[in-house]
């Protein structure tokens, strides 16, 4: 994706500047938030952040707040990844509320508006939990939770599943390890945890190794990352701050003993582009 992104966005750029419009602009939006999503994955906040503002200024030229909503999750990501949890709850939640219907009969444009607007949600949860803020991430989170009851939004990428996992991170950012250990084994015991796609469960799964790591409990941390390995394996050997963490688990001697396989496996040359 790194090789490829730049051509794409000058492909886009090049049809954008031939035929202006709305057409140009709703494949622009969403390349600028994938270059996000992948800057953030390889640890680069700031170069993240730059690329969603971008897309944020091409989604608030089109007033539609759907799509300011869907540039908004990536730039959420990128300043959480930028250690801005303040501005990327504020920029969720803003954007949020514009999404919500102003008819109290009302709600958002079908399934994938409610998965957009419970995703919006979800981001601001995590910035909420950074900032140590316990009653706004539960808030945020049940207001979450029911939106897949109420809408029909499925577990393609947000639903029950989704919000069980954002739990699960928030408790462990905001200190509560043995709790979000707990509601973690049940999570990945239910049926509906299949249903996330493995890309998403695999970047889970790192974030609860870290959260383990964290507190020096080593062995569940490498159970985390050797199953996230055996889910998306890009996921572990493809992102630098998830190899530095495999070594930092791999230095332990309560690291399981399949770990070893992993570690070598991490530090393999990268892959020809």
């Amino acid at each position: 994706m790194l090789a490829l992104l730049p051509g794409l966005l000058d492909a886009v750029h090049a049809a954008r500047a031939a035929r202006p419009g709305r057409v140009a602009e709703t494949l622009l939006v969403p390349l600028y938030g994938l270059a996000a999503l992948v800057l953030v994955k390889v640890g680069q906040g700031s170069l993240a952040w730059l690329a969603a503002d971008r897309g944020m200024a091409v989604a608030m030229a089109t007033n539609d707040p759907t799509t300011v909503a869907a540039a908004t999750v990536p730039l959420a990501q990128a300043l959480r990844c930028d250690d801005r949890p303040r501005y990327a709850l504020e920029t969720a939640l803003v954007a949020a509320h514009r999404l919500m219907p102003a008819a109290a009969d009302g709600g958002p444009a079908g399934p994938a508006g409610a998965a957009l607007l419970g995703t919006l949600l979800i981001q601001a949860a995590l910035a909420a939990a950074e900032r140590g803020d316990e009653d706004g991430v539960r808030t945020l989170l049940d207001q979450a939770a029911e939106l897949p009851r109420e809408s029909g939004a499925g577990d393609g990428g947000f639903g029950p599943a989704a919000v069980g996992a954002a739990r699960v991170v928030a408790e462990a950012a905001l200190g509560d390890v043995a709790a979000a250990a707990v509601r973690h084994e049940q999570l990945i015991a239910g049926e509906r945890w299949r249903w996330l796609p493995p890309e998403h469960r695999a970047a889970y799964l790192v974030d609860v190794a870290r959260a383990y790591a964290r507190v020096d409990d080593m062995f569940p941390a490498g159970r985390a990352l050797l199953l996230a390995e055996r889910t998306a394996p890009g996921e572990v050997h493809d992102r630098p701050p998830v190899r530095t963490l495999v070594a930092t688990v791999s230095r332990s001697p309560a690291a399981p003993p399949a770990f070893t396989r992993l570690t070598i496996s991490s530090h393999r040359p990268p892959r020809s582009r």
